[in-house]
């Protein structure tokens, strides 16, 4: 099958220049400085719980989190072998240390610009390593999202429900009522593909219907056979779980585990959001805002919620520039040499 042409995406350092880039960060900004206001958050009494976190506790919640992308790691080559994408079909598909290293790149790209630009960012790497067909990783990645939200979804919502003994407030039934929507629009997407293939293809053009084609296949063909992704997916959200409740525990918080596994849930799903990059300020203040509701002092919630931000965002992006350095030396040597 032949590799569909891409572009190179434009240099993330680029990005980060462009005016929507700033602005969602500007609005990221914003969203803490309010929370920290209208909460009456005292900034020195949070350091202090900070600095006197439990590096035990802490560093497990770190080894617990980087442990998920080496498990999302081998279900994503799981899936590129079901959508074809193989050495036995002609692609020099890397091992997991290489595919590791896309993943990793293409979450730090969703952590510093907005709308899930990553993505895209993770085919392009793919089509430069392995001369994979980008339209059908892309429909790999679709299949893993689609599988991880409908995860998602259905462990947040029995979480949520056990959490608040079966009495949801007002403000967790609307990230319900997202997550819901973003299923419902997800699955009508799934529909339209798999009923209507002739019609939609007909509205494509002509030079792109190849491109369709491989979109359309990759995607059914990760999820003719969803056992294991959904069974791998299971385990990397209550690991997400797990992550909170450790670094809860760290501050010295008593939290249950379905509380923690619901609010990693909801910071999950809101990371979707296309509003600032990986839902900057958007997750802090979910945080803090649900587990006041159980009646968690301001403080000690912004603690909990910096804390898990520290290893579910900034870590990514302290880790994943070193590999964006580290790709981009090495593809100066390699045009140097050619």
């Amino acid at each position: 099958m032949p590799a569909v042409a891409i572009e190179a995406p434009e240099p993330i350092q680029r990005r980060l220049m462009r005016p929507h880039t700033i602005a969602s960060f500007a609005i990221a900004i914003a969203i803490i400085i309010l929370l920290v206001k209208r909460l009456n958050i005292n900034l020195s009494a949070v350091w202090d719980n900070i600095s006197r976190a439990n590096p035990w506790y802490f560093g497990a919640a770190v080894i617990v989190y980087y442990l998920t992308f080496i498990v999302r790691t081998y279900r994503w080559r799981y899936m590129l072998n079901q959508a074809g994408i193989s050495r036995e079909n002609g692609y020099n598909v890397p091992g997991i240390p290489g595919l590791f290293e896309i993943m990793m790149l293409s979450w730090f790209a969703n952590c510093v610009v907005p709308a899930k630009l990553g993505d895209g960012y993770r085919c392009y790497l793919l089509k430069r390593d392995a001369g994979a067909p980008a339209s059908a990783t892309l429909g790999t990645i679709l299949a893993e999202r689609i599988t991880d939200l409908s995860v998602l979804f259905i462990a947040m919502t029995t979480a949520g429900a056990f959490a608040f003994h079966g009495n949801l407030p007002s403000r967790v039934q609307q990230t319900v009522m997202i997550g819901g929507g973003l299923l419902v629009f997800g699955f009508a997407v799934l529909t339209a593909l798999f009923f209507a293939r002739e019609y939609v293809q007909r509205l494509v053009p002509e030079r792109f219907v190849r491109h369709y084609h491989d979109f359309h296949d990759a995607v059914f063909a990760c999820l003719r056979q969803p056992a294991i992704p959904i069974m791998i997916s299971v385990g990397i959200w209550m690991a997400d779980g797990f992550r909170l409740y450790l670094v809860a525990r760290s501050l010295g918080a008593d939290l249950t585990i379905t509380l923690t596994l619901f609010v990693a849930l909801m910071s999950a799903l809101l990371t979707t959001l296309p509003i600032t990059p990986a839902g900057l300020g958007v997750v802090e203040a979910a945080v803090v805002v649900v587990l006041k509701l159980v009646d968690v002092h301001a403080d000690l919630a912004s603690s909990i919620a910096i804390l898990d931000r520290v290893i579910g965002y900034w870590s990514l992006i302290a880790f994943g520039l070193l590999l964006y350095l580290h790709r981009m030396r090495r593809e100066v040597r390699l045009a140097r040499v050619a």
